[in-house]
């Protein structure tokens, strides 16, 4: 099942977490320049509709990292499980979470894309608008 909305995809897919949604934007940007959008935490906010701040975390992510995020108001503790291979994914509240991947898809051009469990299918609604959001940051600068 492919599900297209002008720039951005959604389909069921089988990722190392097992099946997930993916919504995914093609991007004309290198992947590099992604991926470092996706793992700074203080750019979350610029491109997160849900998110407005981060804390506990300096910098970047990588697998092990421990912070809050804050959604509506409130804190929500979260743990990156697993960050290599430009794909990062997280358990929010001790749930997992939505997966973060960007591929490389020609010269200065990238894929990147959010692996949604199933059961959270309305977040997909979210995640298109934070694709949009990514593919401005990263060709604006």
């Amino acid at each position: 099942m492919v599900v297209t909305n002008r720039a951005s995809r959604t389909r069921l897919e089988r990722t190392p977490d097992g099946r997930r949604l993916v919504v995914s934007r093609d991007v004309s940007a290198p992947a590099e320049a992604v991926w470092d959008i996706l793992i700074s935490v203080e750019r979350w906010p610029d491109w997160g509709p849900s998110v407005s701040a981060v804390r506990g975390i300096d910098g970047v992510i990588e697998a092990g990292s421990r912070g809050d995020v804050r959604v509506g108001g409130v804190w929500i503790p979260f743990t990156i499980d697993s960050c290599a291979d430009r794909r990062w994914t997280w358990r929010v509240a001790g749930i997992p979470a939505t997966g973060h991947r960007v591929e490389t898809a020609g010269v200065g051009r990238s894929v990147v894309a959010f692996e949604i469990p199933p059961l959270a299918g309305p977040y997909v609604v979210v995640c298109a608008v934070a694709l949009r959001r990514i593919e401005r940051l990263a060709t604006t600068g």
